[in-house]
């Protein structure tokens, strides 16, 4: 007759409890808490939603990951565990046993669950793990918390579903007891006003990503203004808005026609991108100049910058400690870019991924550039890909870049002697030029990966792979590279 181990002991005990219908709010109160996530499992299974309910009111963990355990959202069990709350987050006195400060309805923490099931062993216990959550999650506000719901928000849908819908009602009547804090919300058909009513029922300062997708005109955003000023601890925003494809698209920071709106409370973005404006020229110097912080990454693509925009990207404090700049289909053959070397003087300490892709940059225009480009002592990532630029001016280009030891991916054009009258590539003349423009680099130094011509390779769809030299395609063509 071989021995029962302690966990499986704790856990007939709990079964018995459950199935004989023991379960007190007293009983629990004295059993050792490594019996509660076993029980809380069982009682999940068994919809035992009495037995729930006192469960959450004696739970002795600083986190319930009810989302984990929960995967599909079931009115029953969600009404159960609320009701579990009810009676704890109106009392002043807590009881003793109780711990509860995060109930997260997230699928997030399901190692919580495995460590009791003996799914899987791990080195934190789930109290560190669940006090490691809570405080990452949302900073403290004081000695006595409101209990927090973490939700993660994506409404693919005109109305909310039951679940949400009960819990928005629930929160809305305790308000100032409960904070329901959701990290990310996404709404991609929600009405906006009724997206507007669901803003006021969550606890601004937990929302850190905001995905809005609305067709209306781009004035109507100014409904979304006061909400946004009051999310402190936003890191992305994306919001399109548009009709037929033609979308504004901005990540951080919105820009609107109306300068005067409360967006502009919003200062702390990180990333800034816009996305097929054609009334940007209006806007980005009252959007540079409104930015109170630098920006991380700025990203511009599918418009057209006039000179005096060039001018406002090298002007303003916001754009001096990029990391990251991408320019993408910007027309610029016709641009001064004596600007855009300015910019890139000021953020040659900080900048690390450099995109000007698909800019139609020409020879005068590049070497312009090149100064500032060699003294982007952090860059990583260099894409140059489709300008119009003649091999003589890409081997200026290569030996600017020679002294930027850190750059791991590069990205070039095949050169203007290599391509037909139609612009496609002829490969056997842009072959020998890649083994010659490969030679004067390497006079500086060793590439990692790097790219000339058409990417992906348009026989084999391979692209840049983590050797330098230069292969035969698997498909036959000559001068690309071995997928």
């Amino acid at each position: 007759m071989s021995l029962q181990s302690p966990s499986r002991l704790l856990e007939l005990a709990g079964q018995s409890l459950l199935r004989n219908q023991f379960l007190t709010i007293f009983t629990l109160d004295e059993l050792p808490r490594e019996v509660f996530p076993l029980m809380f499992m069982e009682a999940f299974s068994m919809r035992r939603f009495e037995s729930l309910k006192l469960m959450v009111q004696a739970w002795p963990f600083l986190c319930l990951p009810l989302g984990s355990l929960m995967k599909t959202p079931h009115l029953e069990t969600l009404q159960a565990v609320l009701r579990g709350l009810d009676t704890l987050v109106a009392q002043k006195v807590r009881p003793r046993r109780w711990k509860l400060q995060v109930l997260d309805l997230r699928d997030v923490d399901e190692n919580f669950w495995t460590i009791w099931s003996g799914a899987r062993v791990l080195s934190c216990s789930p109290e560190a793990m669940s006090k490691r959550q809570t405080v990452e999650d949302c900073p403290r506000m004081g000695e006595r918390q409101p209990l927090k719901v973490f939700i993660d928000l994506c409404l693919k849908e005109s109305t909310l579903d039951e679940c949400l819908s009960y819990l928005c009602g629930w929160i809305h009547y305790r308000r100032g007891l409960v904070h329901l804090c959701c990290n990310k919300v996404q709404n991609y058909s929600m009405s906006t006003s009724s997206f507007c009513n669901l803003l006021e029922r969550i606890y601004p300062d937990s929302i850190q990503e905001l995905e809005v997708w609305k067709e209306s005109s781009l004035n109507k955003t100014g409904k979304f203004a006061p909400y946004l000023s009051q999310m402190s601890n936003l890191r992305e925003l994306f919001l399109a808005f548009g009709y037929e494809r033609e979308l504004y698209v901005s990540i951080q920071w919105p820009c609107i026609p109306d300068l005067d709106s409360p967006f502009l409370c919003l200062y702390y973005p990180q990333m800034l991108y816009i996305k097929k404006i054609s009334n940007i020229k209006e806007h980005l110097e009252h959007l540079l100049r409104y930015l109170k912080n630098p920006l991380g990454a700025f990203i511009f693509s599918d418009a057209y910058l006039t000179d005096r925009d060039m001018e406002c990207l090298s002007q303003y404090p916001s754009l001096s400690q990029l990391k990251e700049l991408r320019l993408i289909h910007i027309l610029m053959w016709t641009t001064n870019l004596e600007p855009l070397g300015v910019l890139l003087e000021k953020v040659a300490v900080t900048l690390k991924t450099l995109v000007l892709k698909d800019c139609r940059i020409q020879d005068p225009q590049l070497r312009v550039l090149l100064p500032a480009l060699s003294h982007c002592s952090q860059l990583t990532t260099f894409n140059f890909h489709g300008n119009e630029t003649s091999m003589n001016a890409l081997k200026d280009l290569l030996r600017h870049t020679g002294g930027l030891s850190k750059l791991g991916l590069e990205l070039y054009p095949a050169p203007l002697e290599s391509l037909d009258y139609k612009g496609h590539v002829n490969w056997e003349i842009l072959t020998p030029i890649r083994a010659e423009l490969m030679r004067t680099l390497r006079e500086f130094r060793q590439p990692k990966r790097i790219f000339f011509g058409p990417v992906p390779c348009p026989t084999c769809g391979s692209w840049p792979s983590e050797k330098v030299d230069f292969h035969l395609c698997s498909q036959g063509r000559p001068g690309s590279w071995d997928g």
